[in-house]
């Protein structure tokens, strides 16, 4: 069975793309945990659960290259596009979807399948 769509009101209005430092990330609290919203080099955005998928790591203070942030706690490199962790690391985060509306910026609060 498919999902239903989701209308605008499913989705959190979390500020606008400057609010998110170049090459770092803001985190949103959701019903699902805390959400981790990255902006890179190239003012693409990407949101993770705020946890690395080896130790709980608050990925939110990784730093942020092309499309990977690299947990503070042991370096791992996750995929900012794909929530998987960068070979030879195994294990993936919750990826959840961003909207850009003009530079106004909005998460579906539910993690993408």
């Amino acid at each position: 069975m498919q999902a239903a769509p989701r209308t605008d009101d499913d989705w959190l209005a979390i500020g606008r793309l400057e609010d998110i430092p170049m090459l770092g990330a803001r985190v949103v609290e959701t019903a699902n945990g805390p959400v981790a919203v990255f902006r890179n080099s190239a003012d693409e955005v990407f949101a993770l659960l705020d946890r690395c998928p080896h130790k709980g790591g608050p990925l939110s203070e990784g730093m942020v290259h092309g499309r990977l942030v690299t947990c503070p706690l042991h370096a791992w490199n996750i995929h900012l596009d794909q929530g998987e962790a960068k070979a030879p690391d195994q294990g993936c985060v919750p990826r959840f979807e961003v909207r850009n509306d003009a530079g106004n910026l909005y998460l579906n609060p539910e993690p993408l399948a």
